[in-house]
């Protein structure tokens, strides 16, 4: 299976992807994602701008990931080790769940990881709901180190910040 860029055509099938990973986060008691995020205006930006990643097998979408330079503004007060380099984000990166447990999150990861570096990025920087200890584990796997907590709007539970310098 190859990441390749997805475009306008994928559009359906990752919608789709992103609806059936949040009723399957929803029916565990994982209130990450919801009717509101991600949606279709979210998707539609990332894919103008080029920054959305996935794997498919067929024409079905069953992992993705977006990899960009934009943080929230949530980020600010958090003490960054990478204060002066040019950091990546990761955001929304989801496997279907009959696809999860093959290492399809761990490759978005690290082409995530690989294609930052190539494009100029100094290190990683993404959020992670608290609620989702799936999630939590894999970045912690990986050798992200935890920054500090952030919260969003109409979450009940805060979200770790992690990073990894490239």
């Amino acid at each position: 299976m190859v990441i390749v860029p997805l475009s306008q055509e994928d559009r359906k099938s990752l919608m789709q992807l992103y609806r059936e990973v949040t009723l399957s986060l929803n029916r565990t008691g994982i209130r990450q994602w919801d009717w509101f995020y991600p949606n279709r205006f979210v998707i539609g930006r990332d894919m103008k701008r080029g920054t959305l990643f996935g794997i498919r097998d067929g024409q079905r979408v069953i992992g993705a990931v977006v990899v960009d330079r934009r943080q929230s503004s949530r980020y600010a007060p958090l003490l960054w080790s990478d204060r002066a380099g040019e950091p990546a984000c990761i955001h929304r990166l989801a496997v279907h769940p009959s696809y999860q447990g093959q290492g399809i999150g761990k490759r978005l990861l690290q082409f995530a990881e690989q294609h930052a570096q190539q494009s100029g990025g100094t290190s990683i920087r993404l959020d992670v709901y608290t609620g989702n200890p799936g999630a939590v584990g894999m970045y912690r796997r990986a050798g992200y180190a935890e920054i500090g907590r952030i919260s969003f709007p109409m979450r009940k539970v805060p979200y770790l910040c992690f990073e990894k310098l490239l």
